[in-house]
């Protein structure tokens, strides 16, 4: 099963309010593996960057200028993330900024059937904890050290690593072992050789041992 996993960096929070995407990250994964496939983008947001913002991800108004707008990115966007599912931690936020962004361009937005916010996840699994995404690499001893400020792509390999714990960690891929024809999963279960179980009743020169070796047992507690 093919997914993406991905994060945004934004201008804000609301993008109804004008609030503009300002980087994607996305990570493409294969029955939960990594398979090296990513999709990367700044985009100029073509307005102001709040101080707030740019504190949290680092990402200044002159930096963003000579970048791209979204929309000269979003068909190779829509390519990369084709019709699988999108992973996203609390993937509302993303949704938003992403259809709003596809919005802007006339373009088809991500049907929210698509989300799989792994923020719910998480919440079902670790009730009451801290959920945050650094919260979830500390309890799963991952690796976030380079984390210094959030940014698209790092936060979804992160995320990545973070989704496999979620679901059971790296224990998942023996249940997806390929079958004779490279499927994986349910289908390579389908066309499993079984072999036929092995016959266990003793032979008739077992039960004459067993005979015998009964025979030399003094008062057995059977005999009552």
């Amino acid at each position: 099963m093919r997914e993406i996993i991905f994060d945004t960096e934004t201008t804000g929070l609301d993008p109804q309010s004008g609030d503009r995407m300002v980087e994607i990250g996305c990570i493409e994964m294969v029955n939960r593996v990594e398979t090296g496939r990513t999709f990367h983008a700044y985009f100029n947001p073509e307005r102001a960057m709040p101080a707030e913002a740019e504190a949290v991800h680092g990402l200044s108004a002159v930096f963003l200028a000579d970048k791209p707008r979204f929309a000269e990115k979003a068909d190779e966007l829509i390519a990369f993330i084709g019709d699988c599912p999108l992973v996203a931690h609390n993937a509302g936020f993303d949704f938003g900024f992403l259809n709003a962004e596809l919005t802007l361009c006339k373009m088809a937005i991500v049907p929210r059937e698509r989300m799989v916010d792994t923020l719910a996840i998480a919440r079902m699994r670790h009730p009451g904890a801290k959920l945050s995404l650094d919260a979830l690499c500390m309890r799963y001893g991952i690796d976030r050290s380079h984390r210094t400020k959030h940014g698209a792509l790092l936060d979804a390999e992160l995320l990545a690593q973070v989704y496999v714990e979620l679901q059971g960690g790296r224990q998942i891929g023996l249940a997806l072992a390929a079958g004779p024809d490279g499927e994986a999963g349910p289908a390579a279960r389908r066309h499993r050789v079984f072999r036929p179980a092995r016959p266990h009743d003793a032979g008739a020169q077992e039960l004459s041992a067993h005979a015998e070796f009964l025979k030399t047992i003094t008062s057995p507690l059977w005999s009552g």
